[in-house]
C-alpha cells in the first residue's frame, strides 16, 4: 500500500510563511509524532530545489557544526565538510534542523541566518516547551513560532475525503441556526465517534483510512503511549520521573469520576500539591496534557482570574486517553460503540482538546457554596461565554443560572455541545459535538446575537 500524505493545517501556514518576503526562521513546536517532520518535508519537496535535513537524534555528529561559531558561513562550511553532497543555493535551499530538543543550542544560529538572509530555516522538535526558555533567550526577535497539534476533526474530515465546501456548509448551519437533516447528523456523528476513539495522531488516522476499520489502531496508540512514557524517563531532567509518570497514569482514572477536578492526594499516598506542581507543569510544557484552571469568579478578564491550585487535566489527544482505558472499555468502544462510564469524560476531553486547538486557554468554574459548575469558558471581544458539555440531552441548570442571574453581568448567553442537533432556547445556543472545532470561526464571523438580559 502506498502511504498517503494527510493534509494538515500547517500546510497553508507554511505556504504563507514562504510568501512573506520578510520571513524569519521558523520553529515548529508540538508533541511527539503529531506529524511535524512529515508536513515540513512535504512542504520542502514542493517548494525547494535543495533540502538540507539534519536530525540531531539520528545523526548526533551534526552537533559539531557550531564548533567554529554560530555564523551562517561557519555552519554551512562545517555541514559541507561532513557531507559534501549537500548543496547550498541562495533562495533555493531550506535548512531543516529536526529534533531540536536534542540540541537547543542551534537556536543561537537563527539570528545569523536571518541577518544573512540567503537560506530559509525551519526547526522542529518535540518537548520543546521543556527547553523553551533556553531557545527563546538564544533567538529572541529572530524567529517565528508555530504550535502544531494532533489532527483536529476538520483535518480528520479532510483525510476522509471531505472538503472546504462541506466545512463551510457546517458553519452555515451554525450561523443560520438551521438543524442538520437526519442523514447529515448520522454521517457526521458516526465520523465524530470514530475520531473520538482514534484521536488525531497521524499514524493512527492513516491506518484507519487505509484499512477502513479500527484494525491495528489500538496497537499503534499503545506504542505511542509507551513512547511518551519513554520520553518522560529520558527528558525529565533532575525531576522525579516516577511522580510525572504517576500523574500521567492517573489522568484517565480521575477523569472518569463525577468530580473531574484533578486531585493530587489520589496520585500517591501522602502526595502534596507542592511536590507535584512541577510534574504537572512538565507534562504541560511537553504538550502531553492540557490544564483547565478554576476561575475565581466567572467574569472578564480571564487571565489572572483563576486559582492555580484547582484544575482539571485533559489529554492533548482524546484517542490516546481512550487507549489507556481498560480492555472491557476498549471492546465496548470499538466493537459496540458504547461509551459506558467514560461518556462524560470522553466528551469533556474532546471539547477541551478542540478548544485548545482553536487557540483558547481552558477555564472552568465551580462555586464552593452551591452545585453551580461550568465546564469551560471562552470570550468574545465584550462578553464571556460559558460552554457546557452534555453527555445526555439533560437540562443545563448551571448554564441557565449563569445567564439569568444578575450576579454575572459579563455573561449574556451560553453555548451547549450535545449529541443532539442545532437549537436555541433561553439564550442557550446548542450544537452537536462535531461542530466544536468551528466555534472560534463561528464567534469571529457572526456569533450569537448576545441579547441583553431582561
Amino acid at each position: 500500500m502506498v502511504e498517503v500524505y494527510l493534509k494538515r493545517r500547517i500546510d497553508n501556514y507554511l505556504t504563507l510563511w514562504k510568501k512573506d518576503s520578510n520571513r524569519k526562521p521558523l520553529i515548529v513546536k508540538g508533541p511527539r509524532q503529531v506529524g511535524k517532520t512529515e508536513s515540513i518535508l512535504h512542504f520542502a519537496t514542493e517548494n525547494y530545489k535543495n533540502i538540507i535535513y539534519i536530525n540531531f537524534v539520528e545523526e548526533p555528529k551534526y552537533k559539531l557544526i557550531t564548533e567554529d561559531g554560530y555564523k551562517t558561513e561557519d555552519i554551512i562550511r562545517n555541514i559541507s565538510r561532513m557531507d559534501p553532497t549537500k548543496r547550498f543555493e541562495p533562495g533555493e535551499t531550506l535548512i531543516f534542523f529536526d529534533e531540536l530538543q536534542e540540541y537547543p543550542e542551534i537556536s543561537t544560529s537563527l539570528k545569523f541566518f536571518k541577518i544573512d538572509n540567503r537560506f530559509d530555516v525551519i526547526c522542529s522538535g518535540s518537548l520543546l516547551g521543556i527547553h523553551y526558555k533556553r531557545i527563546e533567550s538564544n533567538s529572541v526577535g529572530y524567529k517565528t513560532d508555530y504550535n502544531m497539534f494532533s489532527m483536529d476533526f476538520e483535518e480528520f474530515l479532510w483525510a476522509k475525503g471531505y472538503g472546504k465546501a462541506d466545512i463551510e456548509d457546517m458553519l452555515w448551519h451554525m450561523k443560520m441556526q438551521k438543524a442538520f437533516n437526519e442523514m447529515e447528523m448520522s454521517v457526521y456523528s458516526r465520523l465524530f465517534l470514530d475520531y473520538c476513539i482514534l484521536g488525531g495522531m497521524p499514524a493512527v488516522a492513516r491506518e484507519y483510512i487505509m484499512r477502513g476499520t479500527f484494525e491495528g489502531t489500538l496497537d499503534i496508540q499503545r506504542q505511542l503511549l509507551e513512547d511518551y512514557r519513554e520520553d518522560i524517563r529520558k527528558y525529565a531532567e533532575g525531576m522525579d520521573q516516577a511522580r510525572i509518570l504517576n500523574v500521567f497514569e492517573q489522568i484517565p482514572i480521575q477523569l472518569a469520576k463525577d468530580n473531574k477536578k484533578f486531585q493530587i492526594s489520589k496520585v500517591a499516598k501522602g502526595a502534596r500539591f507542592k511536590d507535584y506542581r512541577g510534574c504537572i507543569e512538565w507534562l504541560k510544557d511537553a504538550g502531553i496534557i492540557n490544564i483547565c484552571c478554576c476561575l475565581n469568579y466567572p467574569e472578564l478578564p480571564l487571565r489572572g482570574n483563576y486559582d492555580d491550585t484547582k484544575y482539571k487535566l485533559y489529554f492533548f489527544d482524546t484517542g490516546l486517553f481512550v487507549a489507556m482505558l481498560d480492555e472491557e472499555a476498549q471492546e465496548d468502544l470499538r466493537a459496540n460503540r458504547n461509551l459506558g462510564v467514560y461518556k462524560g469524560a470522553l466528551y469533556e476531553n474532546i471539547v477541551g482538546e478542540a478548544l485548545t486547538k482553536c487557540g483558547y486557554d481552558l477555564y472552568y468554574y465551580k462555586r464552593e457554596d452551591s452545585t453551580l459548575e461550568e465546564d469551560f469558558f471562552v470570550r468574545t471581544q465584550k462578553n464571556l461565554l460559558p460552554v457546557e458539555v452534555k453527555a445526555k440531552r439533560g437540562t443545563a441548570k448551571s448554564l441557565r443560572t449563569l445567564i439569568q442571574s444578575e450576579k454575572y453581568p459579563d455573561i449574556q448567553c451560553g453555548i451547549k455541545f450535545t449529541a443532539g442537533n442545532i437549537g436555541y432556547s433561553d439564550s442557550i445556543y446548542t450544537f452537536p459535538y462535531f461542530c466544536t472545532f468551528l466555534l472560534r470561526e463561528y464567534l469571529k464571523q457572526d456569533g450569537p446575537a448576545l441579547s441583553m438580559k431582561e
